[in-house]
């Protein structure tokens, strides 16, 4: 089915954390492309800091070195909420005989319900549950249930189908946060060896994560 990752977040910024991820999922799923999809307007979450265009242009040049790392625009560009499942539903238009592979945290998996038509996201792609030590998967609830219908051990479950279940995979656990980021700038620090150099350079010439842009983004 030559599997498409789709790893979207607010990469703001991307950092060593999300690369690895992204990395390790490639080679442990066998996927043809993993596709960086920066968020427009979170629906979940606070605005980002950066604007999209910073936070664009630093995924690009975060990832255009590593073969099957593409980056998609498409949330960037829509008009309002970036839902997955409008993603989802143009991805899977685009390529009807593809598998979709869905990457999120287990942080964000446990929300899920909250998602706006968050079940008809498994009628359009596969979830990846990338699993860091410290969080467990739900044996209970909607999420418990939708585990025991649709959860697989099994990397080839998602070659074999377009779409429909849940796998869940344990990543390098790298103790890097955007907001970690985002702070340690503000106050004056020096994010080298926590993000790509031409993604620290980006930072310092735009100055989008200066202590009064934090300021107006808090009030």
């Amino acid at each position: 089915m030559n599997p498409i990752g789709i790893f979207g977040g607010t990469f703001d910024p991307i950092h060593y954390g999300h690369l690895r991820t992204a990395f390790e999922l490639v080679e442990a799923l066998r996927l043809t492309e993993l596709r960086f999809m920066p968020c427009g307007v979170p629906p979940h979450r606070e605005a980002p800091v950066a604007s999209a265009a910073h936070r664009l242009a630093m995924v690009r040049v975060a990832t255009e070195a590593q073969y099957g790392f593409v980056v998609d625009d498409r949330e960037i560009r829509r008009e309002g909420p970036s839902y997955s499942v409008d993603t989802l539903s143009e991805l899977r238009a685009e390529f009807p005989g593809r598998s979709l592979c869905l990457i999120v945290g287990m942080d964000v998996f446990l929300g899920l319900p909250k998602w706006y038509q968050w079940r008809e996201i498994l009628h359009l792609a596969h979830v990846v549950v990338a699993h860091r030590p410290g969080w467990r998967a739900p044996g209970l609830g909607p999420l418990g249930e939708l585990l025991v219908d649709r959860g697989t051990a099994r990397v080839g479950e998602l070659h074999d189908s377009l779409a429909g279940s849940i796998y869940i995979h344990a990543v390098t656990q790298l103790e890097i946060s955007s907001s970690g980021l985002r702070k340690l700038v503000a106050d004056g620090g020096d994010p080298r060896f926590l993000v790509p150099d031409a993604v620290r350079q980006l930072i310092s010439d735009t100055g989008c994560y200066c202590a009064s842009k934090l300021a107006n983004s808090a009030g």
